[in-house]
């Protein structure tokens, strides 16, 4: 059995997610005889996937937060789509997407109906919001043939949440969503001239310590946490910078600029959205993710591939993701004194901080490269619809 012929969908809330963590699953997909539709709003990244000759891009409008009539205009619009597409498989990720999919795929009959879970908003929330995003989430095991997460982690969580039944959810490989393009996250393709006009191009001197975030700039992702323990540290480290890599939202926003004095505001560098992280990564001494939940945290991996170890929370996801005390360090959730003494004593033990960073770019290697997790995913594609 292939999977030469098969029509997949993969249905996302946003091209974004998309765009930055299934680039090469979809190329290995096509490689392989698929042909891959992919579903999602239309927004102002479409153009990367329209572009793409691969695949072809439908735009079904999905909310992203509850809305009752529009999200029963995106179900009736799934339903159609299904039936007409006649899709082998569909599989789905992001909350929203997943439960509209998982509704629509049953009511059109579709065989094979996968969801990969990447980490539960719910889990810090509370009352009846996040009663109802529980719910969502059961109902997105219940309805699917099969569910997947990134972590292994977070699998037990679920299962152990009562969401889900042991038997109807697994982990791919070593986890993650999609592993990692290990050629593209190379710090060798990165020169010394190149990398010393990236610092100069961002008034960073040649000999500053640089601590890296990539990820959507908000609160939950702990950048508040990450900026007070910034400041503890400047004290000490007069040559210390923060890059932060990302969407920076409204909150984030307004936490980042909380904590701004007139001795940091130069060596806090806001970047926004960058489609190239791996030329900071590439500048890097620590990547920071001190977030309240994750998934597997991909970041961490592209970052290890590079060379780069982290300092994260030690969550469900992270834990994955980060081998405490040999790819990266973990620390309490919310603690920034706890962040701030685990960079102060990394960046006081160079030789250590060496070790680590070896030893996060063999494990991406050996378990995350993409082109192996693309294989196992596609293995699972031919259990699935045989």
């Amino acid at each position: 059995m292939s999977i030469k012929g098969l029509r997949v969908a993969r249905i996302s809330t946003v091209p974004f997610f998309v765009v930055t963590q299934l680039s090469a699953q979809l190329q290995a997909l096509g490689e392989a005889g698929a042909q891959v539709h992919v579903i999602a709003s239309n927004d102002e990244l479409v153009g990367a996937l329209q572009a793409r000759e691969d695949i072809r891009f439908i735009p079904v409008e999905i909310a992203r937060e509850i809305s009752p009539f529009k999200d029963l205009v995106s179900l009736i619009r799934l339903v159609v789509l299904f039936r007409k597409q006649r899709y082998d498989i569909v599989h789905s990720t992001t909350p929203k997407a997943g439960l509209l999919t998982a509704i629509a795929a049953k009511i059109a009959g579709v065989k094979v109906r996968l969801h990969t879970f990447t980490g539960q908003p719910w889990v810090t929330m509370s009352g009846a919001k996040k009663k109802l995003l529980k719910l969502c989430d059961m109902l997105i095991a219940r309805l699917n043939s099969h569910t997947f997460t990134d972590s292994v982690s977070q699998r037990d969580f679920l299962v152990r949440e009562g969401v889900v039944a042991a038997s109807r959810i697994s982990v791919i490989g070593s986890g993650s969503l999609a592993g990692v393009d290990i050629r593209r996250f190379d710090a060798a393709r990165f020169s010394t001239s190149a990398n010393d006009a990236m610092r100069q191009q961002l008034g960073i001197p040649a000999d500053a310590k640089v601590l890296l975030f990539v990820g959507r700039v908000t609160p939950e992702k702990g950048v508040g946490e990450l900026m007070q323990a910034f400041l503890k540290l400047q004290a000490h480290y007069p040559e210390l910078y923060l890059v932060l890599v990302g969407p920076y939202e409204a909150d984030g926003r307004a936490v980042v600029e909380s904590h701004l004095t007139p001795a940091c505001v130069e060596r806090v560098k806001v970047l926004g959205l960058q489609a190239a992280p791996e030329q900071y990564m590439a500048i890097a001494d620590l990547l920071c993710l001190p977030s309240y939940r994750e998934g597997f945290g991909t970041v961490v991996i592209e970052a290890a591939a590079m060379g780069v170890p982290t300092v994260g929370t030690a969550i469900y996801g992270l834990t994955d993701a980060i081998v405490d005390g040999e790819t990266g360090l973990l620390v309490p959730v919310q603690n920034a004194d706890a962040l701030a003494e685990a960079i102060r004593s990394l960046l006081a033990e160079p030789e250590r901080l060496k070790e680590m960073a070896r030893h996060a770019r063999e494990r991406a290697i050996r378990d995350f490269d993409s082109a192996r997790c693309s294989a196992l995913l596609i293995e699972k594609y031919e259990g699935f619809s045989s």
